[in-house]
């Protein structure tokens, strides 16, 4: 791969690590927010209906999505270095966020302090358990999707991608769950119907994002000339 390919291939990688950053960051910031989709009419799972699920998964699969597709194009290593990063800027938003609650709003202040803690007040612990949560949903999912990727001998990229992506979700879905029931925010008798709800739609969104990992493993293996099962080393010449 000649020099100029590779620092297209290291924006590339850049601009993935942002979109998967700024997902994350987003995610652990609005789920306290919960709304409704019923495409199976009046189904319910353990009372929760399917779907009434946190907002903070609505840009979650695109973090799956990113990291498999790092995966898949630049390797494991960094897919991880992506994820670590992640936890940084989450943590990092943290500060930010106690930060903010802390210093006392004016008379005159469009968002008082009680509004700002009633959107906010579970954050910091929220991001710190679903750090954890997360922490281990992706690093599952990167190990997994690279067994797989051994396994299938870089075929079947549908397999790994899904695969992946179904046993990271129960891992992260369960805890953040659990936390919102401690903290009084849903009732302890949602908590196994939101947990199945939240794994089932997570899911569903793996099935549909499929076609698009195709399309963009695809594009860059044409763009970088890449064989099927290929990795782009990234710091090979440093």
């Amino acid at each position: 791969m000649t020099p100029e390919k590779r620092k297209q291939a290291y924006r590339i990688y850049i601009y993935l690590g942002a979109l998967f950053i700024t997902s994350l960051v987003v995610s652990n910031l609005i789920f306290q927010k919960f709304f409704f989709w019923y495409p199976f009419g009046d189904v319910t799972v353990f009372g929760a209906p399917l779907f009434e699920i946190s907002v903070g998964v609505l840009p979650y699969p695109i973090t799956f999505l990113i990291t498999d597709l790092i995966s898949e194009i630049f390797g494991r290593k960094k897919a991880n270095q992506v994820v670590t990063t992640g936890i940084f800027a989450s943590f990092f938003s943290m500060g930010i966020i106690l930060l903010a609650d802390i210093a006392p709003s004016i008379p005159s202040s469009p968002v008082d302090d009680s509004v700002f803690r009633s959107v906010f007040a579970l954050s910091p612990l929220a991001v710190l358990a679903s750090m954890l949560a997360y922490l281990s949903a992706q690093y599952v999912d990167i190990a997994i999707y690279h067994f797989w990727k051994r396994l299938t001998k870089g075929k079947l990229l549908w397999l790994r991608n899904n695969f992946s992506t179904f046993s990271s979700q129960i891992i992260d879905t369960t805890p953040v769950v659990g936390l919102l029931c401690i903290f009084g925010v849903i009732p302890w008798n949602m908590f196994k119907g939101l947990v199945i709800s939240g794994v089932i739609f997570k899911i569903f969104i793996a099935f549909l994002d499929t076609p698009f990992l195709y399309l963009f493993v695809y594009i860059f293996r044409k763009r970088f000339k890449l064989a099927m099962g290929e990795e782009i080393d990234l710091d090979a010449g440093n």
